[in-house]
């Protein structure tokens, strides 16, 4: 996302007004769910959470639902996003997360057990190929991604804006969609093996374990103190 487009989403988490929406080219706007981000975990998201192993890192993780959430249930697990806003917002609630694009260094990279990619964020950066290779570097040999698609076939990029209710648009950016069929494909390209897919609450989601040819030495994870 462009600089513009994440001071769109921090402006509408600081309100809590949530009329936040993307829209591209000659399209209708879509509305974001700003205010399930702020919210508490549901049904849905606490499946999606069954479902992970060992230390955890949820990629734009924004508010931090999904790790007050890990608290709860005692996992460890690490945040990181590119919203200042939303970060404060996720360390004023006690959560390690980091300001920063999962394609920056990260701390504890092959090691993680599970990486979710929830809300959405298989489209950060505008190609979840690149995205989920990735991820593979994260996890430790036979973790899991754990993803949010599409309910429909599409493998694709969009150049989107993001727009207030206010009228004010951010200059545009890439960013991927990807599900149905294309996504089982993709991932298994990718050395992934499918482990589960099913739908809850109306969302989708997909369990990917990486291959072990994918890594070399694990990083050690420290999960109280995330590394600058």
């Amino acid at each position: 996302m462009t600089a513009d487009a994440v001071d769109l989403y921090d402006a509408a988490l600081r309100t809590g007004d949530g009329r936040l929406a993307v829209r591209g080219a000659g399209g209708r706007p879509t509305p974001l769910n700003v205010q399930r981000w702020c919210g508490d975990a549901d049904a849905a998201d606490l499946e999606l959470l069954s479902r992970r192993h060992g230390p955890t890192l949820d990629v734009g993780c924004g508010p931090g639902r999904l790790l007050a959430a890990l608290a709860g249930m005692g996992v460890p697990a690490v945040g990181v996003d590119i919203a200042a806003y939303a970060v404060s917002l996720a360390v004023g609630t006690g959560q390690p997360v980091l300001h920063r694009s999962v394609f920056d260094r990260l701390p504890g990279e092959g090691g993680w057990g599970t990486v979710l990619l929830a809300d959405g964020n298989i489209g950060i950066g505008g190609d979840p190929e690149v995205l989920l290779r990735r991820v593979s570097e994260l996890l430790t040999p036979g973790g899991r991604a754990l993803v949010e698609v599409a309910a429909y076939d599409v493998h694709r990029t969009h150049v989107l804006r993001v727009e207030d209710g206010e009228g004010r648009r951010s200059k545009p950016f890439r960013w991927g969609r990807l599900g149905g069929a294309p996504a089982l494909h993709l991932a298994e390209s990718l050395g992934y093996y499918v482990e589960e897919h099913w739908t809850a609450g109306g969302r989708c989601f997909l369990a990917l374990v990486s291959s072990a040819a994918c890594h070399g030495v694990a990083e050690p994870i420290d999960q109280a103190t995330p590394s600058p």
